[in-house]
């Protein structure tokens, strides 16, 4: 049997290639151009084109060719050399021998070439070859609509479909699942129930590979109803079938049913693969249950697979959004390129869990990679400077913003006027606001938090009104920070009013609401009615509500309802230490030293100590923090000095510092000293002596950790 080949010179050459597309029935004939004599081949090409030829090798010049070429005419020789293709002179080469040859009618040859010719992104090129073959078979229409699938042209692969059914050519189990592709990608969801409609008719109800891209599609067009349905009524469930519901179901926001449905799986005789725990890791993380995630973790371990791309993605998000930070930035650093989603876990899971100078950091870091950002980046970073509370810092966040496309994104800029309020300036957060275009109720709603936070209570409420005014109603975050504001301010009346307010708009307060009351009508010495009010609210009252009758009861002395307020707080949350810390200031402002006493004890016994905050001030762009009694400072003597003359000032002008909080085992001057070195003040002491007279000085206080 006499073969011609053509190899062309530009293809890579392997004896061990070379050697797999010759048999040895076939006889060869190696035919080199007469300009190409100079042309050397390694050895072993030729020791390999020998050993599978059944006669001798001749080798003699020709002039028909330009290039070196064996001449054989064996189909499965160019399907071979269109397999080891990579670049597209390859495939022009192979396409310019098929095109001279015999074989340029080969549907199974001119299919290959569309597969390759799309898979090394040459899409455009294998559209050209498609519409020049006369009568394509159903394979090469399968090639065409897979081509455009994978490069995420779903128009043209829903339109080439649609030609092939006008032509008359049957679809069979590899067409659908390219379609079904298509058609969830451009979300064409009335054309896949048609093509569903066409797997019935043609007889594909009943196979999984058809039926698993059904699944998926409804999935990702948001009819998870429909894709379980379909699951439902596989009669051989595969894992790929399991892992399309599961992953559909965390898609479209039911984490509990995807977490059902893998109790399922595990069930089954169907071994599970790492793609099912990433959906059920992310299924974890949605609901935070940490615990049952970091379990999934340990299940990766012993299979060897948490070091798979996906999975520390997954391990990444799942730690970070559940507070671990550290172990969560132990699997990103594991990740060589990061991408955006995983920069935006990091980030948003340092600024959610008070590591926001972390945030920050790495929000730098990403910049300094010139990774590409979004809205979700920006504000995570816009959290994470908030909490840092610098306003230098804050104003270098709002002009990284206005050089982005996000500048008038309303999400971004309602993040940037809590941010500036929270770093001490409410003006530039009406700045930010009143360049917003389109305010909708978050921004009003954060305009109005802004003038709350800063004791601007009449502000707030006029800028509710002139959102009345603009025809946009308001909402329970709205009414909250009015209340807020009113408390902040010391508005009862028209706080009182505004709580009234809420079933005009058919808003039913939740206990954010009730406890705002509650510390309105406190405050103001109105700890009775703040206890009425609470025993007549129609909801079970929280810990906010009773520790904001707590904070009252200590304000004004009142003990009785004091102590039903802790025991109801001691209930509901045992060991957190500010409530027994706010029963002992009560029991020590009634010198009831016995009762202050017991109180210790049984904080001695639960093991829990006072939280340690600071406060914190901004000098020429730097931070400084300062804890109780803090001497740590270079300039703690000039700080103290300033100190004392404050406090001289003071007692000048006839202030009496309340003492009868403090430990009853000091004396006055003991006490009034304590109070002299609160945190607060040692701020304002700094930031006296290193500002010119005139300079707003602004404290922040930051709670510590137990």
């Amino acid at each position: 049997m006499a073969l011609s080949l053509f190899l062309i010179k530009e293809i890579p050459y392997s004896s061990s290639i070379l050697s797999s597309l010759f048999f040895p029935l076939f006889k060869v004939q190696v035919i080199i151009s007469r300009t190409l004599t100079s042309f050397k081949f390694p050895a072993s090409v030729f020791t390999s084109v020998k050993q599978y030829s059944s006669s001798p090798l001749v080798i003699s010049p020709s002039s028909d060719h330009g290039s070196l070429f064996y001449c054989c005419g064996d189909a499965s020789f160019y399907a071979s050399l269109l397999g080891s293709s990579t670049d597209k002179k390859h495939v022009d080469q192979v396409h310019a021998q098929l095109l001279v040859s015999s074989l340029r009618h080969n549907g199974f040859l001119i299919t290959k070439l569309v597969n390759v010719s799309s898979d090394i992104g040459y899409i455009c090129y294998a559209r050209k070859v498609f519409d020049k073959f006369s009568d394509p078979d159903v394979f090469l229409w399968n090639a065409m609509v897979r081509g455009y699938s994978k490069h995420n042209m779903f128009g043209d692969a829903i339109d080439l479909y649609s030609r092939m059914q006008a032509m008359g050519v049957s679809p069979d189990c590899f067409t659908f699942p390219n379609v079904l592709k298509a058609c969830s990608g451009s979300q064409a969801l009335e054309f896949g129930r048609r093509v569903h409609g066409q797997i019935f008719r043609h007889g594909f109800e009943c196979d999984v590979f058809v039926q698993n891209s059904l699944v998926a599609f409804y999935a990702k067009c948001g009819r998870i109803g429909r894709a379980r349905t379909v699951f439902d009524r596989l009669c051989d469930r595969s894992i790929v079938s399991w892992t399309s519901i599961i992953s559909g179901y965390t898609q479209n926001g039911e984490p509990m049913e995807a977490l059902r449905v893998f109790s399922q799986l595990g069930r089954s005789n169907v071994k599970i693969d790492w793609i099912a725990l990433v959906s059920v890791l992310r299924a974890y993380t949605d609901v935070e249950d940490l615990e049952q995630g970091k379990a999934i973790h340990g299940c990766l371990i012993k299979l060897g697979l948490e070091h798979e791309p996906d999975l520390l993605i997954s391990l990444t998000a799942m730690y970070a959004k559940g507070g671990q930070v550290m172990v969560a930035r132990s699997f990103f650093n594991q990740l060589e390129e990061p991408g955006l989603i995983l920069w935006n876990a990091m980030i948003s899971g340092y600024a959610k869990n008070g590591y926001a100078e972390e945030a920050v950091e790495l929000f730098r870091k990403m910049n300094a990679k010139n990774m590409r950002t979004d809205s979700i980046t920006l504000r995570s970073a816009i959290l994470g400077v908030a909490q840092v509370g610098s306003l230098e810092l804050a104003k270098w966040m709002d002009d990284y913003v206005g050089r982005t496309e996000y500048k008038t994104d309303i999400f971004v800029n309602t993040a940037l006027i809590d941010m500036y309020a929270k770093c001490g300036d409410v003006d530039f957060s009406r700045e930010v606001f009143d360049r917003t275009a389109g305010k909708d109720v978050f921004v009003w709603s954060a305009m109005i938090v802004g003038y709350g936070l800063h004791g601007r209570g009449r502000e707030a409420i006029d800028i509710y009104y002139t959102m009345e005014q603009a025809g946009v109603s308001p909402n329970d975050v709205t009414f909250l920070a009015l209340l807020t504001a009113c408390n902040h301010s010391g508005l009862v009346e028209e706080g009182w009013k505004l709580f009234h307010c809420m079933k005009d708009y058919a808003i039913k307060p939740q206990n954010q609401h009730y406890s705002c009351v509650v510390d309105l009508l406190g405050r103001a010495g109105y700890v009775e009615k703040a206890y009425r009010f609470i025993k007549n609210m129609p909801i079970e009252p929280s810990a906010s509500v009773w520790g904001a009758l707590l904070n009252a009861c200590k304000i004004h002395r009142h003990v009785t309802i004091g102590e039903y307020a802790a025991e109801k707080l001691f209930s509901l949350d045992p060991n957190n230490t500010g409530y027994y810390v706010q029963l002992s200031n009560i029991y020590a402002t009634a010198r009831m030293w016995d009762r202050v006493a017991k109180i210790r004890a049984v904080m001695k016994g639960k093991g829990l100590s006072k939280d340690l905050g600071y406060s914190a001030i901004e000098i020429n762009g730097e931070l400084q923090g300062f804890h109780v009694g803090d001497k740590s400072h270079p300039r703690s003597r000039e700080i103290f000095e300033e100190l004392e003359n404050l406090e001289k000032r003071l007692k000048e002008a006839g202030f009496v510092p309340h003492t009868e909080s403090v430990l009853h085992d000091l004396n006055y001057e003991e006490k009034e000293e304590t109070l002299c070195n609160h945190n607060e003040r040692i701020a304002i002491a700094y930031g006296l002596i290193s500002t010119a007279p005139g300079t707003m000085l602004r404290i922040t206080k930051i709670l510590g950790h137990a």
